[in-house]
Parts: structure tokens; sequence; C-alpha cells
């Protein structure tokens, strides 16, 4: 089969020649993708920001305004994965050159806008690169990977105490050093962000403060910066008005806030399995029981398993991460977050979202919260500067709901409020423009990094190794083998100056042993590959003992 071949007409990806007045016409070659993206990236975020069009996209009943049409954004994805399912079953072969951007809008009946999203999503996953005058290649890097993991986890659906944190904090204090390799690290590579460009910011904006800013922005916090959080919702299709949200230290203090306003100890907990550590070391800090509930790796939450558990247990409260879900990376689809929150409104159950990775996606749009779908204020929406802008400055928000009341007053008795330099740094970054041209840019290095610890988990580690293949985020799954244990290569791989996240700390039960979390935001480099195949070894040394 020929590369022209491979680019025959698919009707998954027939596609009209115009995107809501964006006709693509003219010459279409390497030379001329600059000037079509740019002008396809200006249409689209003037229709996202603004619906100033002569025929936006209608909002679909049941989703938010401004949502998008699935077939209208998924048809450039759709061509992607054919070329790339082309590409790790060996038709497509390192070197080959692709066709140009012309002949595989000709061959494949779609727009050339189309085939550049579909390039250019290709190259951020490692899988071809563009080359001076000359067009695209397929990679050198690119080869099959191992299978995707596809089990949704089994727990025991009852209420439990949790005592995790001594597990946590001796995997914490082993990614403090430098001089280690941090693939268990909870936090993407600082060099990420445009801290230089925030200093300046700051620099700029601290001299001019009001004094009275340090008793005006207490409780809720600074107005300016609420107004231009509240934009960025409104840039979702949410109607959320300032004095809804309230700023807080990061967002583990809005989650944790949310978290004390609605429960007491010895009350119970709904969390995934597996489930973020920290939201477990909230509950033991509370006193609080967890109940685990099975986790798809790819759809999140099993809902018909949660309305079980509402039932039998009645739960105060349900955590759970609905975009990017640490450790797994799952995205629940719009359509099951829409009846996740029928479910709990309906047993009236405070539902507390935690979507600090939501900007962190892959595809054309970022996904709606949960958040999205709640008329009746029983979703916690809660998020954070920390995982996409500003990591450090410890600025997060809450949009509470109908709780909104008491997690300002319980905001008032524990820390007052946040970093007053800080929260005026980041309206006045905010309000300065540039966030999403840093976001895609961040998409774009964390995507790329994504392909290269997928490739080299399947270069060095065994065959019946799975893993999970995230939209977003910056955390892969890693299901080793099943005798060997994830604790036993984190203490052997410290060893060797290398961190790794086992799968226990993320079970109020300490389950998942043979599981590792590992961490691909930060650039990868011979480092990380000799990292990489350290981890390999290890495991098929313990899989295979002599």
């Amino acid at each position: 089969m020929t590369v022209s071949e491979v680019m025959a007409p698919d009707p998954r990806t027939r596609s009209i020649r115009t995107i809501n007045g964006l006709r693509a016409s003219g010459p279409a070659g390497p030379a001329a993708a600059p000037q079509l993206i740019w002008c396809f990236l200006v249409r689209l975020d003037l229709l996202l920001r603004t619906g100033r069009h002569h025929n936006p996209w209608r909002a679909i009943p049941g989703r938010p305004a401004f949502f998008l049409p699935k077939a209208a954004m998924k048809r450039y994805e759709a061509l992607a994965e054919a070329i790339a399912e082309s590409i790790r079953s060996g038709v497509l072969r390192p070197g080959d050159r692709m066709p140009s951007v012309r002949q595989a809008s000709i061959s494949r009946e779609v727009s050339p806008s189309t085939v550049f999203q579909a390039y250019y999503l290709l190259e951020a996953r490692g899988l071809i690169r563009a080359r001076d005058r000359s067009g695209y290649y397929v990679t050198a890097g690119s080869q099959a990977l191992l299978p995707e993991a596809q089990q949704a986890s089994l727990p025991e659906p009852e209420s439990a105490p949790v005592a995790v944190s001594e597990r946590v904090f001796e995997v914490l204090e082993s990614t403090a050093e430098r001089d280690v390799v941090p693939l268990g690290s909870a936090f993407p590579s600082p060099h990420l962000f445009p801290l230089q460009r925030l200093a300046r910011v700051m620099a700029a904006t601290v001299p001019r403060l009001d004094p009275w800013s340090s008793v005006d922005d207490l409780g809720p916090g600074n107005a300016r910066l609420r107004r231009q959080i509240a934009l960025r919702y409104l840039t979702d299709g949410l109607h959320v008005r300032t004095e809804d949200i309230v700023v807080t230290n990061g967002a583990l203090e809005a989650l944790n806030l949310c978290l004390g306003a609605v429960t007491r100890p010895g009350d119970a907990v709904v969390v995934e399995s597996p489930a973020f550590y920290a939201a477990l070391q909230a509950l033991e800090r509370n006193g609080l029981h967890a109940i685990e509930v099975p986790t798809h790796p790819r759809e999140g939450v099993d809902l018909a398993a949660l309305a079980q558990v509402l039932e039998r247990h009645r739960p105060k409260a349900c955590w759970l991460m609905t975009n990017f879900q640490n450790p797994l990376g799952s995205l629940m689809p719009d359509a099951k977050k829409r009846d996740l929150v029928a479910l709990v409104t309906r047993h009236q159950v405070p539902l507390i979202e935690d979507d600090v990775y939501g900007e962190l996606y892959f595809g054309a749009r970022r996904p709606v919260p949960a958040k999205a779908y709640d008329s009746e204020g029983w979703v916690m929406h809660c998020a954070s500067f920390s995982k996409c802008l500003a990591p450090g400055y410890r600025i997060g928000w809450t949009v509470p709901g109908r709780f909104g009341r008491a997690v300002t007053r319980l905001k008032l008795s524990t820390s007052l409020g946040a970093s007053i330099p800080a929260q005026a740094t980041l309206a006045a970054y905010l309000e300065k423009g540039g966030y999403d041209k840093h976001l895609r840019q961040l998409r774009h290095a964390l995507s790329v990094q994504q392909n290269a610890m997928l490739q080299s988990v399947a270069r060095h580690f065994p065959e019946d190794t799975r893993t999970t293949r995230p939209d977003g985020g910056y955390f892969l799954w890693v299901e080793l083998p099943p005798h060997v244990r994830a604790l036993d290569i984190h203490r052997y791989a410290l060893s060797h100056g290398i961190s790794v996240a086992p799968g226990p700390i993320f079970s109020a039960r300490g389950d998942y042993g043979h599981c590792l979390r590992l961490n691909y935001g930060h650039a990868w480099d011979a480092r990380s590959e000799a990292a990489m195949a350290t981890l390999g070894r290890l495991v098929r040394a313990f899989r295979d003992p002599a």
C-alpha cells in the first residue's frame, strides 16, 4: 500500500470546504500553513468568546451555550487517528513523506484546515515532523504502543476509615530533591510557565496597590481577578457571577473548604478508585470515611455503582475529578457529566468537583466541568492557576453553589484571604492577554512529552504492561505485570535516583499494588529516557526473578 492509498477518503472525515464562513481555498502547502491556521484560530476564538458571527453554531439542548457540535470538532481528530493507526501498524514507516496538505485535502475530501489541524495534532504527539521547505515526515521514533488500560476498578463498596498519610509522605519526600528524576512528582516542570513575565507584571502592579485592598479583598477575594475568572467561565458557556466566586490559597484549600462546609467527623464521602491521594488525606485529617467507587481509566466513575452507593450509604458528599482525573487521566463524557449532576441532585448530595487539570486538554476545546449542568447549586466547582499558569502563587477558587455562605464564612474563620499581591498580579496578567497563547504552548509541550513517555514505555517495559492514554493532564497510569509490586519498584528506583508514585497511595485500602503513576510534565531528554530504561529493567527483574 502506498502513502497515497493510506490517505484515501475516509467517510469519518468527509467535510464541507467552509468552516463558518472561512473558505479554505488557494494554495495549500507547508508555506501556506501559518496564514490558514492563523485565520482559523482567529475566527474560532471570536466565535467562542463573543458569539458575534453571522452563522454561529447553535446551542444544543442540555449543553452550555457556545458548545460546539461533536461532528464539527472531531473530524480532524478522526483523520489524525486514522493516520496514527497507519503509523503504529507499520503501513507508514519512519522517514516516509506525508502527502502535502493540498494532496491530503483532495484525497480525503476534507478542507485544508482539517488537514492542518490533523497534522498539527500528529506533530504534537511526536508521530510526524515538519522539515523546512519539504513538508511532513513520519518520525524515526514512531512505534507501536503497548495496549491501553481498559478495565474499570472493582473496589469494595463499603465505608472505611482512611489512613494513607504515612505512605504518601514517604513517597512525596523522595521527590523533593532536584537530582532525582521526578517521574513520581505531582507537579509539572516550572520551566513550562511564564514566570518571568508574571514577575514583571507583579513588579508593575504591587507598587500601585490600593492600601485598602488588604481589607477589601479578604473573604471572597480580589474583584478584578474574580471578574477575569467569571469571563473564563463565560468562554466555556457557563454564566457565573463574580459574587459566586471565592478565591482561595490554591485549589487544595478550595476543596478542603467545600469538604468542611458539608461534612462532620464520622461522615462518609464518595471518592474515585484509584483516588487523588490528597483527597484521601483530607478525609483522614477530618475524621471522615471513604467509599471508593469503580472508575474506568477512560470515562471515569461508574454511575450505576455510584447510584447504588448513594442509595445504600447516604454519603454526605462526593469528591470527584471529571476532567483528566489524577491518577488515571480519565475524561468523563459530557452526557455522563449531565447524568452525574442529575444523580447527585436527585439524592441532594453535594458534588465537590476538582477541576485543576481542565485547561490541560489536547483536543479542540476545553472539556466543560460537571458544573455546566448544575441548575440547583449542588456542584461545588474548584479550580486553580497552579497547574496551568502560576505554580507557587497558590491562587485557586471555588464556585460553591448553594453552599457559598458556609464556604465564605469558613474561609474567613481559617485563613481570612489569599495573597493580595498574587491576586492582583494574576488579575493584571489576565487583563493584558496572552494567557490563551501560553496555554496552547503548554498543551503542545505536554502532548509531545506524553507521546515520548508512551513510546518509551513500549520500548522498555514488558509486553504485558498496560498504560492509559489520557486526552490531557500530565499523568500516565501504568498497570505492571500482576506479580510485580509497585512499592518494590518505588524503593529500588529511588536507589537509582528515580522517583515514581506507587499505586497503594491512591487507595484508602492500599490497593493497586501493581500500578504506578508516572509524570510526563517535565522536558523529555536523555536522562528521562535512561530513567525509563532503568524502570523497565527493574520491572522485568521482578516479573522474572532468577
